[in-house]
């Protein structure tokens, strides 16, 4: 890509070009004239700066639009080859790899590669081996990947590229170990921020929504917050630990600590110990004869369960959805959000999660608040973390973030 804006992003037509990308990240296509009405120019400056992108490489004429009558405007878009992104979702036994184009359309997804993730240098850049193997398999030169995000679970700092969950040593963040391995800029995010930034961006009904919360409802419980049309992060980018909020009457003590955390309520983990607990005490189950036997339940053994219709199971994940629709009530009470998604490895519970989740929303929150909010289960699933990933990256690239 020849000389471009970045290479001096302080400079006024720098600021005008990014304001004119962003507008292209939410809609695919402007003419000049709509361009120059959104970004407070004449028709000869959007012009020359759009020409300009063009020569870059960032955006590419899509030619004449169709009108009633009268002269037909050019309309231009994002260019999809001007590069590349590469989103790495990471978890303890396994990560997930996503490759999209410049305008954000996904190239590539490979899933659940299976890896012990240990917390030492090493451990990463056998990771980052791998997925610079991954983008050479689908024929993509490194020399055209812009970025790439990686999330984890846990507590993040993506200012400074630490990870609390996964801590190498003080002086070696892990955003300085995958730019040293893979020799672009590399951004460090929390899965659920993740995950919510990528459902956002996903089409343009939901980009429409300036505040939208996304609940990330797997082992653990997490969320991230569209607010004003702006991923949020707190002071120090620690926002959105929900399953922290102390909200449950229970005795039961967290993972961090602490007692009566949402998520010994609402998680996978709570889900396991709700169905370990139950047949313990003898409860019928699809399940009973693996645990007669000794066998180790894991999380996958419950979903599948829910799937088959198990009643032991479906009522385990009621359960969870009603203790989860309580904490949805507080947020909606709080933020009144336009948009409520809700994703992770527990939606596959689908109605059987959603409707008591609903049920203790309308039970708990106000009705006027409540009424403008929609609740859905996410649109991408286990895509969304690293879609997302990849989207930070690109808006990291422009200088958007």
């Amino acid at each position: 890509m020849p000389k471009s804006f970045l290479d001096e992003p302080s400079s006024k037509s720098a600021l005008l070009k990014r304001q004119i990308l962003s507008l292209y990240l939410q809609n695919d296509s402007y003419s000049i004239a709509e361009i120059s009405n959104e970004i407070g120019t004449s028709i000869p400056t959007s012009t020359k700066l759009v020409q300009e992108l063009i020569a870059e490489g960032f955006l590419q004429d899509l030619g004449k639009q169709g009108t009633s009558g009268g002269r037909r405007p050019s309309i231009f878009g994002l260019n999809p080859n001007a590069g590349y992104f590469v989103g790495v979702d990471v978890a303890r036994r396994h990560f997930h790899v996503a490759i999209t184009d410049f305008k954000g359309n996904l190239e590539c997804f490979v899933q659940d590669i299976e890896f012990v993730l240990q917390s030492n240098a090493d451990s990463f850049k056998e990771i980052c081996s791998i997925v610079k193997n991954i983008v050479a398999e689908q024929g993509i030169s490194w020399d055209k990947v812009h970025g790439v995000g990686v999330s984890l679970s846990g507590r993040v700092n993506p200012e400074e590229g630490y990870s609390l969950s996964y801590f190498v040593r003080d002086d070696l963040p892990l955003k300085a170990i995958f730019q040293n391995e893979l020799k672009v800029p590399v951004n460090i995010e929390n899965d659920s921020r993740a995950m919510t930034f990528g459902e956002y961006l996903s089409d343009e009904q939901t980009r429409m929504e300036n505040n939208m919360l996304f609940i990330n409802l797997s082992w653990g419980l997490g969320m991230g917050m569209i607010l004003d049309g702006k991923l949020y992060y707190g002071k120090s980018g620690f926002s959105g630990e929900i399953g922290h909020f102390p909200l449950l009457d229970n005795d039961k003590i967290c993972r961090c600590g602490k007692i009566g955390c949402l998520e010994t309520g609402a998680s996978g983990s709570a889900l396991h110990h709700i169905i370990m607990d139950e047949l313990a005490a003898g409860r019928a189950s699809s399940l009973a004869a693996k645990y007669r036997a000794g066998d180790q339940i894991d999380l996958e053994d419950i979903l599948g369960a829910i799937k088959d219709e198990d009643v032991l199971s479906i009522d385990a994940i009621g359960k969870v959805g009603e203790a989860l629709g309580r904490g949805i009530a507080g947020l909606i009470n709080i933020f009144n959000p336009g948009l409520v998604v809700i994703g992770g490895r527990l939606i596959v519970g689908g109605d059987y999660l959603m409707f008591p989740i609903k049920t203790a929303v309308k039970k708990q929150s106000l009705n006027k608040v409540s009424s403008d909010t929609v609740i859905r289960f996410s649109t991408l699933g286990r895509k969304a973390a690293g879609i997302g990933d990849c989207l930070i990256a690109r808006s990291k690239f422009l200088g958007l973030m």
